[in-house]
């Protein structure tokens, strides 16, 4: 299976569900956009990392990880998001040491975190793209996506609206409501909506 190359597009507020966060992975060579749903913790990592003027004044765990693993040689020299399933992701880490390579299994947000810190790149398999990646609307302006949440903040209330009341809807409901919220960027919601379509067309 051919790998696939992502970057980071950004981090944004989750609409649906408090504490979490939407991270959005870019593929290089294409248009598609890879939503994954984070928890807050992680998605200021991820922040602290991208923003490079950001240093806190204690080291964050993944920051800890770094500095153990160049104590003793270790470099991450790439992240694989190898398998999806029921909307979970699955990552491996690929590290090598005294140049004996070992794969360690790692959530992806913790993976992508990681990465960041190692200046190592993302990669996921094409088929995992073609079942979970989606498209941005061509005529929408992307400006306001470019953003990337440098200090993530707790989300005041909201209501779920889309993940728990989704088997009520068709299919062809549920590919209504992918486009519309791909069109409002709402990420979060567009992932939950992704998953549940891939749930029933498995």
């Amino acid at each position: 299976m051919s790998l696939v190359k992502l970057t980071i597009k950004g981090i944004s507020y989750s609409q649906t569900q408090n504490g979490a966060y939407a991270l959005i992975l870019n593929e290089v060579d294409g248009e598609r956009k890879l939503p994954i749903v984070i928890g807050a913790f992680e998605a200021q990592s991820i922040a602290i990392a991208l923003e490079k003027e950001i240093k806190p004044p204690r080291p964050l765990t993944h920051d800890l990880f770094k500095s153990f693993a160049d104590r003793f040689d270790i470099v991450v020299k790439q992240v694989i998001i190898h398998k999806l399933v029921d909307g979970v992701f699955y990552s491996s880490i690929i590290c090598e040491r005294d140049k004996i390579e070992e794969i360690i299994d790692a959530r992806t947000s913790d993976a992508i975190a990681l990465a960041l810190r190692f200046q190592a790149p993302i990669f996921t398999y094409k088929n995992i793209l073609d079942k979970a990646g989606i498209y941005l609307n061509p005529s929408g302006s992307e400006s306001e996506s470019d953003d990337v949440l440098s200090s993530p903040e707790p989300l005041g209330d909201s209501k779920d609206t889309s993940g728990s009341g989704l088997s009520k809807f068709s299919l062809a409901e549920l590919h209504e409501q992918l486009e519309n919220a791909v069109q409002d960027e709402d990420y979060e919601k567009a992932a939950r909506i992704r998953d549940e379509i891939s749930k029933r067309e498995s």
